[in-house]
């Protein structure tokens, strides 16, 4: 097994500010749980633990044999000594070897396999959190805990773990080979070698905050490429007349990158001068006061146990510089652990009750009994919510923007659970109804249509896996989108781009609305569902739309009157409470909330639609 952490390893053994900030608190029970993952593994962890202390062994015994090669072949003039003393070096340096992939595989099977149980485990558990978390942390985070923080744990296992081994079991057997051949000289290489490694970590920090000046100048100029040369920003340049001073900024930045890159280099480069030579040092020591031990004391150390320990010596170099950074790397290691567990810690939300019951009605009905929630403590969004939508009826939900309205239809599936109050489904409290069966029978369709990235046909089956192709074009006809999928080349078998970026808004969002037809919910849900749309757009969806409202429990969340006329109630809600409720002409005629949002809203986007209308006719 090769050594690891050797003298190349520049600033390895140093933390940056921001690391030393975050380094956590490294208790027993935080290792205990690291070493949990590694448990279901022990018996592969006891192969890897024995082929370390065999390679490592083995690794030191050529060194060992030189000395006999020396006293034995050479100055004994032996030569079938000198050749079996030979053979056998080869033969435990290719066994050193053979038994090193085997190490190799080991530890790269074990680093797999708890690195897939860790993917499993994270991805299940944030497949179980409320549209909260989501919402409230950055979407890169939560990316970059399922990949680069779960990756890095193969290095820790690969790397960190087994270099502590392997490090320290070749310096154990090293000490032990030395204090067999001379005492003496085997504290005066124990002495040493610590001594010579201080010049690499004062080298290695030299490095390492160079290294970190670069980056940070590296990142600069990477910053100016991505804002000028974006399609945005070499507009915005050439607009402004700034070509001469954006080349200027460039170009001071790209000289500062380079003569920190040129420093970084010849740091490297006088650091390998000084270790080189003061490497040197230490064999020379050995031999002097192994000769004067020789010459002057008439000890009984030969030339070969010289060599022998000379040998030994620069095997220790690696392991022992590897060891005096391990700290830093054991909290590296555990900072990463720290980041993957903060994400596992996190209570899960909104959860399956343990008594969850399946109703055995279909019929979509839904009642709000006071209903209060808030995102947080800061700022209450509902306010004694209460209403009830009966079988087969529809009820249009209305009000300013941030009123509320998107944050009632999602209490409904539970995306979020009420702070107070009750939303009842199909008669049962929503908290009591398994998860499963109450969202398979809640078909949302939101103004932010999302499609996966492949065919048509596959998003479609992303709400039914099983759907006939009967079954598929029927949805699409009902959703006004069939006549256009078989218009296209490959029809069902379209691609959408990614996002469904290759297909307009109005075209995702009757996909959209077909792929929910497709689950056959008992209640629909429209939330803007049209807001984004141009008007052909919106009265072809609108023409999806009108039936089904008739044939289903549906909510509808509009801000066009077209699509608000068509329910049989309109409740509008203003701050968090609903401030009126009743027709169409109940509620223009009142002169309230609904009266001046028809006047500067509703009424507007009608004169707008009848207006394309006409032009289009």
């Amino acid at each position: 097994m090769s050594m690891r952490g050797g003298p190349g390893g520049f600033g390895r053994g140093f933390m940056s500010e921001e690391e030393k900030a975050k380094t956590p608190k490294v208790t027993k029970e935080l290792v205990f749980r690291v070493f949990s993952y590694l448990k279901p593994y022990w018996k592969q962890m006891l192969l890897v633990l024995i082929a370390i202390i065999v390679s490592s062994s083995f690794n030191l015994l050529p060194s060992i044999l030189t000395g006999k090669i020396i006293d034995e072949g050479l100055i004994g003039r032996n030569m079938d000594a000198l050749v079996r003393f030979i053979v056998l070096s080869l033969a435990v340096t290719l066994g050193a070897n053979l038994i090193g992939v085997l190490e190799s595989y080991l530890n790269s099977w074990i680093a797999q396999h708890i690195t897939f149980d860790m993917r499993n485990q994270m991805y299940r558990h944030l497949q179980k959190m409320s549209q909260r978390f989501f919402t409230t942390n950055n979407q890169g985070d939560i990316i970059t805990r399922m990949t680069s923080d779960i990756s890095g744990v193969q290095s820790v296992i690969t790397g960190t773990f087994t270099s502590i081994l392997s490090n320290t079991i070749t310096l154990i057997v090293a000490v032990i080979a030395m204090f067999q051949k001379n005492w003496v000289l085997a504290i005066l290489g124990i002495v040493i070698v610590p001594l010579f490694t201080l010049p690499t970590r004062a080298a290695g920090k030299t490095r390492w905050s160079l290294t970190r000046e670069a980056q940070a100048v590296n990142d600069e100029v990477n910053g100016i490429l991505n804002e000028t040369l974006s399609v945005s920003g070499q507009l915005l340049v050439k607009l402004f007349g700034r070509e001469d001073d954006e080349y200027n900024k460039y170009e001071s930045a790209n000289k500062r990158m380079v003569d920190l890159n040129i420093k970084e280099s010849m740091a490297g480069r006088w650091f390998r001068v000084v270790i080189s030579t003061i490497s040197s040092v230490g064999p020379m020591l050995l031999y002097l006061v192994g000769g004067i031990l020789m010459m002057k004391y008439d000890s009984n150390i030969s030339v070969g146990d010289i060599t022998v320990l000379v040998s030994l010596l620069g095997r220790m170099y690696g392991p022992v510089n590897s060891l005096l950074n391990i700290q830093v790397d054991w909290l590296r290691s555990m900072a990463m652990f720290t980041r993957i567990f903060e994400y596992f810690d996190m209570p899960v939300e909104i959860e399956n009750a343990p008594d969850a019951v399946t109703p055995t009605t279909f019929t979509g009905a839904v009642e709000f009994k006071d209903v209060h929630f808030s995102y947080d403590e800061s700022r209450e969004i509902l306010k004694g919510i209460s209403f009830d939508l009966k079988e087969g009826n529809s009820v249009a939900i209305v009000g300013p923007s941030g009123s509320g309205k998107s944050t009632i239809v999602n209490l409904i599936p539970r995306l979020y659970d009420v702070d107070s109050g009750v939303v009842t489904f199909e008669g049962i409290d929503v908290r009591k109804i398994d998860l499963k069966y109450l969202r398979d029978n809640i078909g949302m369709v939101s103004q932010e249509t999302y499609l996966f990235n492949g065919t048509i046909r596959e998003n479609l089956l992303y709400a039914k896996s099983d759907a006939t192709q009967e079954e598929i074009e029927e949805a699409c006809k009902k959703a006004n989108i069939h006549d256009f999928i078989i218009a296209q080349e490959k029809g069902y078998d379209t691609e959408v781009g990614n996002r469904g970026l290759k297909l307009s808004g109005g075209e995702k969002q009757r996909i959209s609305i077909a792929r929910v037809l497709l689950k056959d919910p008992s209640l629909l849900i429209f939330d803007e569902a049209t807001s984004a749309l141009d008007s052909i757009s919106e009265s072809k969806i609108q023409e999806a739309i009108d039936p089904l409202i008739d044939s289903r429990t549906s909510i509808l969340i509009a801000h066009r009157l077209s699509t608000i006329l068509a329910a049989d109630e309109i409740i509008v809600v203003a701050d968090g409470k609903i401030v009126e409720r009743g027709t169409h002409e109940e509620l223009v005629n009142a002169g309230g909330v609904y009266t001046e949002l028809y006047e500067t809203q509703f009424k507007v986007g009608l004169e707008k639609a009848k207006q394309s209308e006409e032009k289009a006719a």
